[in-house]
């Protein structure tokens, strides 16, 4: 009987010999092909993406707004300043208002004509007082006196020009004359007043003016007077008594 064959196993190579593999294959964490089916590394996890808003730039202040704010702020302090000068200026010149009174009233004419209409000429003496110590006033040119009864005016003039001083009192006769149309009503109702022993008139004074304070003449000013004359009668070159009178001051650019 030959001899059966046998097969005897060959013993591994020496272990100290083959060469040990010093890394894994395989990073830790991660999971083999054999284990997930995939050949590759596990993908990173999905991250949450903010969809990107640009901002908005900061606004810019106009020119015009620039403009109106500088604007307001020089008018501010212009308006202060012109205050504070003014307060000082009073301070110093204590300025007071000029009186003024009528003293004298005479008529030389008032007379109707034949055409219904009323002539008149008065005199009126005013006096004007400047109280004031360091001011003084230019009367200029352009004034107007008028003398009204029962709203109609009867006559008119014009003041002189002159300069009054510090602490001055002026006395002035001015000369007035007039016509009034369709004056028959307004002669009746003279007449029945002056038998009253009373008849008002009116006188209104507009003058323009410049003040000198100090050595400095400044701007034109126009004075406004209005007085109220209270007379005996109206009778031609007669003695005419003026019972009383009171004036109202105010003045205006």
């Amino acid at each position: 009987m030959a001899d059966q064959q046998r097969i005897h196993p060959v013993p591994d190579a020496d272990p100290e010999r083959s060469p040990r593999p010093t890394a894994p294959l395989v990073p830790r964490g991660s999971f083999r092909s054999s284990e997930k089916g995939d050949p590759e590394q596990q993908p990173p996890p999905l991250r949450r993406t903010i969809p990107y808003s640009p901002s908005k730039p900061p606004k810019r202040r106009s020119c015009c707004g620039r403009c109106v704010c500088c604007t307001c702020c020089f008018l501010f302090f212009l308006i202060v300043a012109i205050a504070a000068s003014a307060g000082i200026l009073y301070l110093i010149f204590r300025p007071k208002i000029p009186k003024y009174s009528v003293d004298t009233l005479r008529i030389t004419q008032l007379n109707l004509n034949n055409d219904n209409s009323l002539s008149a000429t008065f005199n009126v003496n005013i006096t004007a007082r400047n109280p004031n110590k360091k001011i003084g006033i230019y009367y200029e040119g352009g004034s107007n006196l008028s003398v009204f009864y029962a709203g109609t005016k009867l006559c008119e003039g014009s003041l002189p020009k002159f300069y009054q001083g510090h602490r001055n009192t002026t006395v002035l006769s001015v000369n007035l004359s007039g016509q009034t149309d369709n004056a028959s009503g307004l002669l009746q109702s003279l007449q029945a007043q002056q038998q009253t022993g009373t008849i008002p008139l009116n006188l209104r004074v507009k003058v323009p003016v410049k003040l000198k304070v100090g050595k400095l003449k400044l701007m034109k000013w126009k004075f406004l007077v209005k007085c109220r004359v209270n007379v005996d009668s109206l009778n031609q070159d007669s003695v005419i008594r003026v019972r009383d009178s009171s004036c109202k001051f105010r003045f205006r650019l």
